[in-house]
């Protein structure tokens, strides 16, 4: 079998539609339950996810043999997808708010799939942000550097800071399921800390940290 757990077609040229078929199949699942999963919760049916993506609930198990596998696998997607957009921004020299989006993203990805994180956890799987974050620690070194180049962001602010800031941040917001307002004001907060303060008040702090 392929990586994909379909029998190949016995090599040759009938080989390589029948693994191509596959793999489409398998993103299209993955993409019907990431919906399934955010509008019914992680507690929907496979069935209500093979109808979604039109597929038959054998090719689903053939993919997905079990629940928790599909669940698990909807979380590497999403961390793959993830990533490519870190690095379509890290592509773009012009985006220099993308240090912001990114972080925005991340918190988005992380409310929209609480239910995928939570049903993981009771079968003893935590997703952590941090863990992933630091898959993404090169693209987030370039654009935190891309970000004190252009100003928007403090020169004291080191990677392993916003790191551990951005990751405690949405894993409390996953954790007691903070509305969309609390997370905006959240990120707001966060991204005023990481901007570079007023002259005024750098001044201040170095009178204070000479007392």
């Amino acid at each position: 079998m392929d990586r994909d757990g379909v029998p190949p077609a016995g090599g040759g040229a009938g080989e390589r539609p029948v693994r191509a078929d596959a793999r489409r199949n398998r993103a299209r699942i993955l993409e019907a339950a990431e919906a399934v999963f955010a509008e019914q919760g992680a507690t929907a049916s496979t069935e209500a996810v093979a109808a979604r993506a039109g597929v038959a609930i054998g090719t689903v198990f053939r993919h997905f043999p079990t629940k928790p596998e599909l669940l698990k696998a909807v979380v590497m997607n999403l961390l793959d997808r993830l990533i490519a957009e870190a690095d379509a921004m890290v592509g773009d020299p012009d985006a220099v708010a993308a240090l912001f989006e990114f972080c925005a993203r991340v918190m988005e990805i992380g409310a929209q799939n609480r239910a995928v994180f939570a049903r993981l956890a009771e079968t003893g799987v935590q997703v952590r942000v941090g863990d992933a974050l630091t898959r993404l620690r090169p693209a987030v070194d370039l654009l935190l550097e891309r970000a004190k180049e252009a100003g928007t962001v403090r020169d004291d602010l080191l990677p392993t800071e916003l790191v551990a800031l951005l990751a405690a941040i949405c894993q409390e917001a996953m954790t007691d399921e903070w509305s969309e307002p609390f997370r905006q004001r959240a990120l707001t907060i966060l991204f005023d800390g990481m901007r570079p303060a007023a002259a005024g008040e750098s001044i201040a702090r170095a009178t204070r940290a000479r007392r």
